[in-house]
């Protein structure tokens, strides 16, 4: 094994990084030329000419910048889960039979068109007759990965051809590439096995790493000093405590094949303090760890080598505010007393927006925008503090008008400025209503509140309904963007969006929906429709963050205190109520997917501004139920999400994520039925969380995951009403009436027909009309048929 000594006090092999970038463009280029290829796939060299564009842009940026070890291989057309799956060999049997890229093709674009991406793609989406793989949230993030499916019977094998590509790329133009990919435990520990085969997915850990050594030898042929392979699980219990020893020994054996090829190797880790990983990794000779410094407690480094880098997260890769340059320095020379140190973001900046420059809408906000740092801005704090650490005179450097300076001045008028929005949020009518542990909670047990709704709704077995929105069509959307560019009125905006409200609410009398919506078609986003109307939030025009695949948001930024100066739906709600003899559900999004989906302010705790959400959207709520309003349904998609990854944390979570919910909507009378929905996530690890919060029905997502959930839910004692998504709305796939009965038919027989309502998985703003249509027939005619049988 090669040694690489390079002991505390000695500069480091590099000394400015990050663990990746984002990829989607800044203005969604590549969202944009996916989905151009997706409709005509004579568009191919038009999509590789876009990513070459983009990667080619971002390597440039980050070199000029000043990083001196670049991350290569961070771009993706859909996931790096699902890349990795295809490097691997690990794309699903059900896509076998759709045919390679042409070779000529692959040539012409230096790799950027990978013989598999067809196949890749049908894996993401579906196709006709192919399902899609499931999809869940990336930790603890709003962003999703795909789950891959591994088969015991399919051998792993490496092709590394689409990773190598870019790394040629990037060393033709003189960029110090360092490549990286998602690390053989995290892929493991992340994946599922396919129906039928056996064991358990990190059964296979040595042999994958087998094929992980080719992929090495591969790399190291290309001429590059080091790999990163992304380890975040090391740090969950998605890693369980009895495969440690495992997961060590085959880090040593990577670790000791790369130094034989001399190569060096970064072991990252993000989303939580690293001793865990620390633990796992200290006798395996790797070169260095990242260390996210941000999210959690500094680990202890003692079972180190001196000579480990530590590549050190100082600077937040997932929250918009400044560094703390003064704290990061003072982190960084604590670290810098016993190992070399470089420096870097927390994680990478896929979670945050590209520039600031981008950013018109911050042009009026010089205060706000004072405190922020998107992408760009975050690499320029990265160089200034690794300048500043190895310099002890402090070097600063200017970069686009944006001055990040390593010192203790730099972040005095931050203080102030947060001071002086504490002081603003003592006088909020909200800061002087107290929490009350188990919140604000009114409601009757809910055998009570079930007797009292069957009477004021009269619903029958397994009623139908949708989870909020419908297709967004081209003409909403331009109506919509008229009115914010200020180039129709407030009446024609209005006329436009009740025309399709009317146009919705016939359309799901006809398809026979038992509890129908508006809608939504005057909601851009179900988090930035609610944050530009309450005070406290700062909605962009352009700081696009990729959600998953081709699905990008603009997340609002939380930075004062919450309070809704008037309401925000009823009228949208009495126009739809007004159309239907039927019940209209009012439709709002809960207190804690408001944070989970924002960038939040970061001077006092969540609980405390998830209280503050909470009371806005319990008053919106009975602004609902007066104006006539029989259900009410109050998303919390991202209740899952925010789940702490550490599980000594997750018990303050779950007290105070259910206090907020049961504020929002403690108000509502008995006989106001309250549905809440909750989409792709592990939602066996909440069941308890869910059942606290006492919501008189539960949708969930379920189409996508094979119906796992109904079965696991059933043998639990979760007992209250569910609808579990029969209809996996992210695929083109439209269900056939016997695809939906079965499902339909398993959930009844399982949970108990009066359990169960039929939902699809989630939304449809994304969906078209043809197949929204086609597929909410099936589920109808299916329900009908089930309903029946009973």
């Amino acid at each position: 094994m090669t040694a690489f000594p390079n002991p505390a006090g000695q500069r480091p092999p590099f000394i400015a990084t990050v663990p990746g970038f984002p990829r989607i463009g800044a203005h969604r280029e590549l969202k944009k030329a996916i989905e151009a290829y997706w409709r005509d796939p004579s568009l191919a060299p038009e999509l590789a000419n876009t990513a070459a564009t983009l990667i080619d842009r971002r390597l440039r940026r980050a070199t000029t910048t000043g990083l001196d070890s670049v991350p290569v291989g961070t771009f993706s057309y859909y996931d790096q889960m699902l890349d990795v799956a295809a490097m691997v060999g690990a794309l699903p049997a059900r896509v076998d039979g759709i045919a390679d890229y042409p070779e000529e093709q692959v040539a012409e674009s230096g790799g950027l068109l990978p013989p598999w991406l067809d196949r890749y793609f049908a894996a993401a989406r579906g196709a006709e007759g192919i399902p899609p793989l499931e999809m869940t949230k990336w930790f603890d993030t709003n962003y999703h990965h795909l789950v891959p499916e591994l088969d015991a019977a399919r051998p792993f094998a490496a092709d590394p051809s689409f990773l190598v590509s870019q790394v040629r790329g990037a060393r033709r133009n003189h960029v110090p590439a360092r490549p990286v990919l998602i690390g053989p435990v995290t892929f493991l520990a992340l994946s599922k096995a396919a129906p039928g085969s056996p064991g358990e997915p990190l059964d296979r850990l040595p042999e994958l790493v087998d094929v992980y050594l080719g992929i090495l030898d591969a790399l190291a042929a290309e001429g590059v000093e080091w790999v990163q392979l992304d380890e975040p699980a090391l740090n969950t219990d998605r890693l369980p405590a009895d495969r440690g020893a495992e997961a060590s020994r085959q880090w040593r054996r990577l670790v000791a094949h790369a130094h034989g090829l001399g190569l060096r190797v970064l072991a990252q880790t993000y989303f939580t303090g690293g001793q865990r990983a620390v633990d796992v990794l200290a006798g395996t000779g790797v070169d260095a760890i990242g260390v996210d410094y941000v999210a959690g407690d500094a680990p202890d480094l003692s079972a180190l080598p001196e000579s480990t880098l530590i590549v050190a997260g100082v600077v937040d890769g997932r929250n918009v505010w400044r560094t703390d340059c003064a704290r990061a320095l003072a982190t960084l020379a604590g670290v810098a007393r016993t190992h070399p140190v470089a420096v870097s973001t927390s994680c990478s900046l896929l979670h945050v927006p590209h520039s600031l420059a981008a950013e018109p809408s911050l042009a009026n906000e010089p205060e706000l925008r004072a405190r922020l740092a998107f992408g760009e801005e975050k690499i320029i704090e990265v160089v200034s503090l690794a300048r500043a650490l190895h310099h002890p005179d402090g070097q600063r450097i200017r970069r686009n008008g944006f001055l990040a300076e390593a010192e203790a001045a730099a972040n005095g008028d931050r203080a102030e400025e947060q001071g002086n929005e504490r002081e603003r949020g003592a006088r909020a009518p909200e800061h002087r209503v107290p929490r009350r542990k188990g919140g604000v909670h009114d409601r009757s047990p809910f055998p009570l509140r079930r007797k009292a709704q069957e009477r004021a709704l009269d619903l029958p077995p397994l009623p139908t309904s949708t989870i909020g929105s419908f297709p967004q069509t081209p003409e909403v959307r331009a109506a919509r963007a008229a009115y914010a560019r200020g180039e129709s009125s407030a009446r024609a905006y209005e006329a436009a969006m009740i025309r399709e409200i009317v146009n919705v609410i016939g359309e799901q009398e006809r398809l026979g929906l038992d509890v129908l919506v508006h809608g939504e078609p005057e909601r851009n986003d179900m988090v930035q429709y609610f944050a530009e109307q309450l005070d406290g939030f700062h909605c962009t025009s352009n700081a696009w963050v990729q959600s998953y695949g081709t699905r990008c948001v603009r997340p609002p930024i939380l930075h004062g205190d919450v309070s809704r100066p008037a309401p925000m739906t009823v009228r949208w709600f009495r126009a739809a109520q007004d159309m239907t003899e039927r019940p209209v559900k009012g439709m709002l999004t809960g207190p804690v997917t408001m944070l989970a989906w924002s960038f939040v302010r970061d001077d006092q705790p969540l609980a405390d501004t998830a209280h503050q959400v909470a009371l806005a959207i319990r008053a919106e709520c009975e602004d609902l139920e007066a104006a006539g309003a029989q259900v009410i349904q109050v998303d919390e998609a991202a209740i899952r999400e925010l789940l702490p990854l550490r599980p000594e944390d997750r018990d303050e979570y779950a007290e105070w994520s259910v206090e907020a919910f049961r504020t929002a909507t403690g108000g509502l009378a008995d006989s106001t039925q309250l549905h809440t929905h909750m989409c792709y996530s592990d939602f066996g690890s909440i069941l308890d969380l869910i059942r606290d919060m006492d919501a008189d029905v539960t949708t969930i997502e379920a189409a996508r995951a094979g119906f796992e959930l109904v079965d696991a839910i059933a043998a639990s004692d979760f007992d209250l009403p569910l609808g579990p998504g029969v209809w996996d709305i992210h695929s083109p796939r439209v269900p056939g009436v016997d695809e939906v009965t079965e499902r339909i038919d398993h959930a009844a027989r399982t949970l108990g027909p009066d359990r169960v309502w039929v939902v699809p998985d989630c939304g449809l703003k994304t969906r078209g009309w043809p197949e929204t249509r086609a597929s909410l027939d099936a589920l109808v005619k299916a329900a009908r048929k089930v309903r029946a049988s009973l």
